[in-house]
């Protein structure tokens, strides 16, 4: 058997230019998941399609979603810089190709804008797919395990801020970047996907140029056949959820059609996969404890989590009778939350080289949060809601970089990748089903309250 390969050793300034780069490429990750919702009423007015807006959103994460593990694999084979230059790059082209939807008419084999522009997210998400990806991976290749915490804790804080800027940072191009060009009106939409080419290009140099190559991994082999099953599971799994929560009916054949695919490809991934050590997800990391335990609260907590960005906001425009940008201005307190917990998270396991006490802390008042926001009433005070969002960000906090830190701690240097990706992959998953959840019972709720109180 071959010794795994000795980790590059990043000087101080290594270290930091590093960080550069996977801070932006994060952000420009974290920043695309909020900053097209409030673009999406000037999106429908010009290029239509009402009855597919959900699919700009579930194109993107599922593209996003089912790559996570074979860029995890091929980032330990390949070494991080490779992947996230390719990440990067497909990132970009699917961003100019967002913003350029609809621009040239109908399209061959594509159609009008709107499916235009659902295409295009699906490639900008299966560059997304390898940032965020890659960039936590990343932490384990640059940190020795003692400085993690505090790494991870401001990859976390990222991710707040990311979303405290998303919807501000939509809103305003989307109203005052309307330019003209050669006569052309320019629409400020468009510029919600081209603000990620600057960003993108300074990362991409950064990486090119700054960032050490690192060692490759000491076994190559790929596996495909396992990579073609995870991607044949995922894909009829995410699409049979997105139309049962979009209120299409968990009943309807292509819902169950979508889940005995996902099933039967997810049995054959397993059966090949056992026993294999250069699996795409090596089944034996979940032999360990902490990967197991902390994947599926990973899971659980982004499942749980969902229901209040998602959902939070239709309850404060239709019940509440707040504005859109209201609306959205009423939930910083949450993402103000996630910074601060984040920051401490982070900072509490760099000193106490634990990070348990941090994740337990945060559960119990995220559990304290969720039972006060479920005593919510038109007439609770807003000052009241804005307290419980924010400790309800604070518990939240911890959870966005301490699990992976748990997960990157507990196996070897040379599947540090492989691990990541399983984190980010549960983290995706676990989203999706919390708003397909969320989504069937707000609608099973409604069709039985309307009629009686209308």
């Amino acid at each position: 058997m071959t010794a795994a390969p000795i980790p590059h050793q990043y000087s101080t300034a290594e270290r930091r230019i590093a960080l550069g780069a996977v801070l932006i490429v994060l952000f420009l990750s974290a920043l695309d998941q909020t900053i097209v919702a409030t673009a999406m009423p000037r999106i429908i007015a010009e290029l239509r399609g009402l009855d597919r807006i959900a699919w700009v959103g579930t194109a993107y994460l599922l593209a996003s979603t089912v790559v996570v593990p074979i860029y995890g694999k091929l980032g330990d084979i390949y070494g991080r810089r490779p992947v996230l230059v390719f990440g990067v790059l497909v990132f970009l082209t699917g961003s100019m190709l967002c913003g350029l939807a609809g621009e040239f008419g109908s399209l061959p084999l594509v159609g009008d804008g709107m499916n235009q522009l659902i295409l295009f997210r699906a490639i900008q998400g299966l560059g997304a797919g390898a940032l965020t990806t890659g960039a936590f991976a990343t932490v384990a290749d640059i940190a020795p395990p003692a400085e993690r915490g505090k790494y991870t804790g401001l990859f976390g804080a990222m991710f707040g801020f990311a979303g405290l800027a998303g919807p501000v940072l939509g809103g305003f191009l989307t109203d005052h970047a309307t330019t003209t060009v050669f006569g052309h009106v320019v629409s400020g939409w468009r510029f919600v996907f081209y603000v990620n080419l600057p960003l993108g290009l300074a990362a991409l140099y950064i990486l090119l140029t700054k960032l050490p190559q690192g060692r490759r991994g000491a076994d190559q082999r790929i596996d495909w056949l396992g990579s073609v099953l995870i991607v044949a599971s995922s894909v009829p799994l995410l699409l049979a959820l997105s139309w049962g929560g979009q209120g299409h009916g968990w009943g309807q054949p292509r819902v169950l059609a979508g889940f005995g695919v996902a099933v039967a490809a997810f049995a054959a991934f397993i059966t090949v996969s056992r026993g294999k050590s250069w699996a795409v997800v090596p089944l034996d990391l979940f032999d360990l404890p902490v990967v197991a335990r902390a994947n599926l609260a990973l899971f659980l907590v982004n499942m749980g989590y969902m229901g209040v960005p998602m959902f939070l906001p239709l309850y404060l425009q239709l019940v509440r009778g707040l504005s859109a940008s209201q609306s959205g201005f009423a939930m910083l307190p949450l993402l103000f939350g996630i910074l601060i917990g984040s920051v401490i998270a982070g900072q509490l396991a760099r000193r106490t080289l634990q990070y348990k006490p941090a994740l337990v802390a945060g559960g119990a008042i995220v559990l304290m949060a969720v039972f006060a926001l479920t005593l919510e009433t038109a007439a609770t005070p807003r000052w009241m809601l804005s307290a419980n969002l924010l400790a309800l960000g604070i518990g939240l906090g911890p959870a966005q970089g301490m699990f992976t830190l748990a997960i990157q701690s507990a196996v070897d240097h040379a599947r540090v990748g492989v691990a990541t990706a399983s984190a980010q992959f549960c983290r995706q998953i676990g989203a999706t089903v919390g708003v397909a959840l969320f989504g069937a019972l707000l609608t099973f709720n409604l069709s039985r309250e309307l009629p009686i109180h209308v």
